[in-house]
């Protein structure tokens, strides 16, 4: 099955549906003809750029809702983590790995 996520004006994902795999676009004019909005493919088999079938990573993640299509890096990327987390007092931030496209935690050595 397709997977479609649609995106806001912002790039933010609001909402992923499965198309139809007996349309030879797998169901992306439906989607537009009946929902409107913009739409992008993403796969269920993709998780940090890998594909779990050993296919071919497509946006190097499933779409998640509330996280964020990167246009430049033709990627999903998943809601970054809470900021306010900490470990033994030591505050804890997240960085993007633009390869993976995943929220890497790392902790602030004071």
């Amino acid at each position: 099955m397709a997977h479609w996520a649609e995106i806001d004006e912002n790039n933010i994902v609001i909402r992923v549906l499965v198309g139809s795999n007996n349309e030879l676009d797998e169901g992306y004019q439906w989607l537009i003809d009946n929902l409107g909005g913009r739409w992008i493919k993403t796969s269920y088999n993709t998780w940090a750029n890998t594909h779990s079938q050993g296919g071919t990573p497509l946006r190097k993640n499933f779409a998640h809702i509330g996280g964020i299509y990167d246009e430049r890096l033709d990627a999903f990327i998943p809601p970054k983590p809470s900021q306010t987390e900490t470990r033994l007092g030591k505050p804890i931030v997240y960085d993007l790995d633009e390869e993976t496209c995943q929220w890497l935690k790392r902790v602030i050595e004071s």
